[in-house]
């Protein structure tokens, strides 16, 4: 049987694993955390969000990063210490821009396609994950904002995914707990939420079921083409594999470049908090429903009934994980704004390093070199466009080893 190593352990590598399987392929996952899901999907917004899958290439995101550059608690925050990897990143950003409606429709057309392999997984496996099929709600605090939502909405109609204007009556009857000053909404009622960590972590369980050979706590530590296979080098050994698959997140970048291949993935960090909802006060005053207030770019997600998980921003600071107090600071204040019914005393805060690619699609196929493939780069939607990406790949690889093995015999 063909052998293929996935190296990666967080969503993308989980559900690449878990769809090679499926398909009867050996599969080796290597991760170098002791455990999945310990980075990136550890404790994102927890949002399946189809609705969100505008790209950022756009006027609007420039003229946001200029004016929030002397800010340290702004929604997006540009270091302005240069880079030749920034400075990379962002001229391929800049040139996709006149791409920012074809990639658009085509990521929700990728979300939407998601949800039926996530949702299908999660059954057949038995899947405890806090998943809430309640819907994402999209709130605006000026006409501005809500009028450009429209533009939006009509994209992703073209895509196939339908939102709906809201009113403020509506807003309220959709989530009652939330109080502020909002000029209305968008509502995406087949949009869904859920944790991130134990849907991965339940995959992984099932990926060694299937007998995914599961090489935790271990780095990788070269890549390299030979006699027709990959060769992968780890801590104190090294084995050949008919195919890599490499969905390493922001470690992408240094491996493709090690095979030839330009992967440039950029570390963007977001930050999350989890509000314990320990009483029974706090827990009838916060949203049952997710929310996505595009004002301060941040989305909540319920999560089972004592969990509340707020999350947003995106800093361009390269790869550092510190989690500084200044940025957790307007997430806290918008549950007390918001949802000012809501405990704040216990509250777990977090930091991670979203792999982005310049144009906001991920890299999904091929590399130049035979057996060398990609699934990375998702972004901020890594949570709604894995269980797409994995397909894809896995159909990928699983054909053309089935064909190395025909033309082999």
């Amino acid at each position: 049987m063909k052998r293929v190593a996935v190296i990666g352990g967080g969503i993308t590598g989980v559900t690449t694993a878990y769809a090679l399987a499926k398909r009867g392929v050996n599969v080796t996952l290597i991760e170098r955390h002791r455990y999945a899901a310990m980075e990136t999907s550890y404790a994102n917004g927890g949002q399946l969000s189809a609705s969100h899958a505008e790209v950022w290439n756009h006027k609007a995101t420039i003229l946001n990063a200029v004016k929030w550059m002397a800010r340290r608690d702004a929604p997006l925050l540009l270091h302005p210490w240069p880079s030749w990897h920034k400075l990379s990143w962002f001229a391929q950003f800049l040139a996709a821009m006149p791409d920012y409606e074809r990639n658009t429709i085509a990521t929700a057309r990728m979300a939407i396609a998601a949800r039926e392999h996530l949702f299908a997984w999660a059954q057949e496996e038995d899947i405890d994950f806090d998943h809430r099929r309640a819907g994402i709600l999209h709130v605006y605090r000026d006409q501005r904002g809500f009028e450009r939502a429209a533009g939006v909405s009509r994209l992703l109609a073209r895509g196939g995914l339908q939102r709906r204007a809201v009113t403020l009556a509506d807003m309220r009857a959709i989530e009652p707990a939330l109080t502020g000053d909002f000029y209305g909404g968008y509502y995406t009622d087949s949009d869904s939420t859920g944790d991130i960590h134990k849907f991965t972590s339940g995959l992984a369980d099932a990926c060694a079921r299937l007998g995914v050979t599961c090489r935790y706590g271990t780095h990788v530590t070269a890549l390299a083409r030979e006699c027709g296979k990959v060769r992968v080098s780890l801590d104190e050994e090294s084995s050949l594999f008919d195919a890599a698959v490499i969905c390493a997140g922001t470690a992408s970048r240094a491996m493709a470049a090690s095979l030839g291949d330009h992967v440039n993935v950029y570390p963007v960090k977001g930050y999350s908090i989890t509000v314990q909802l320990d009483d029974a006060a706090s827990r009838a005053a916060a949203p049952k429903v997710s929310l996505l207030d595009d004002a301060t770019k941040l989305v909540s997600s319920r999560l089972g009934e004592d969990r509340l998980r707020v999350a947003g921003t995106a800093e361009f600071n390269g790869v550092n994980h510190d989690i500084r107090a200044d940025r957790i600071r307007p997430l806290l204040a918008w549950v007390e704004q918001c949802f000012p019914g809501v405990n704040t005393r216990k509250v777990i805060p977090w930091a991670g390093l979203r792999p982005m690619l310049p144009a906001m699609l991920p890299k999904v196929g091929p590399g130049k070199a035979p057996g060398v493939y990609y699934n990375t780069g998702h972004g901020h939607l890594g949570w709604t466009l894995a269980a797409a990406t994995a397909e894809l790949v896995a159909a990928m690889v699983n054909t053309a080893v089935a064909s190395s093995s025909a033309a082999s015999r």
